[in-house]
């Protein structure tokens, strides 16, 4: 006996879902995908990186989201929460859905062993499709690792990868990450 066909939803419908739900949820291919919880160590590095973001653009026209604010990329239907989103200048909202961003000009991803390749190919390969996107960061959640993918004035994307020591530049938006910074502990080795 076959699979039984999955149901596909609207948009609509898949927001009418997730302001029920009591978890995440991605909007992918018309279907509705259970968001993985994220380990303690991504929390940190994510809690990190908006706090080193936010000091870096609080005087500029730019707001930094954390991983509570839905992106949808317009062009494939992808809707998803970054663990951080960027946007500068004007916020664009989903006209779909007023609670839905569509022009970040930064997205961040904390990996983990279940999300990586998804975050690499699949939903990179969706993240391209939205215009304002400058540069897509992934941070590396067992290694002290941050690689930068950024969108060239020709459009192709090249790779930037900051490994152990040193500052990740997001050139984009003007601000430096600083290995240290970003995998800061301060409760390691406390007993």
């Amino acid at each position: 006996m076959g699979e039984a066909a999955r149901k596909l939803v609207t948009f609509a419908e898949y927001i009418a879902f997730e302001e029920k739900a009591e978890t995440k949820h991605e909007y992918r291919n018309g279907e509705i995908v259970a968001m993985a919880g994220g380990t303690l160590e991504h929390a940190s590095i994510a809690g990190n990186l908006a706090f080193l973001l936010g000091n870096q653009l609080q005087d500029r026209r730019c707001v930094v989201f954390s991983s509570d604010a839905r992106v949808r990329v317009l062009a494939t239907g992808l809707a998803t929460y970054p663990d951080l989103s960027v946007v500068c200048g004007k916020l664009e909202r989903d006209p779909q859905h007023k609670n839905t961003m569509a022009n970040p000009v930064v997205l961040v991803e904390v990996l983990s062993p279940s999300t990586e390749h998804y975050d690499r190919g699949e939903k990179f390969d969706n993240y391209k499709q939205i215009p304002s996107l400058r540069e897509y960061v992934l941070v590396a959640s067992e290694e002290r690792k941050i690689e930068v993918v950024r969108r060239e004035v020709d459009g192709s994307w090249s790779r930037h990868e900051t490994v152990e020591r040193g500052l990740a530049e997001l050139t984009s938006i003007g601000c430096k990450l600083d290995l240290d910074e970003v995998y800061r502990n301060p409760l390691e080795g406390s007993a």
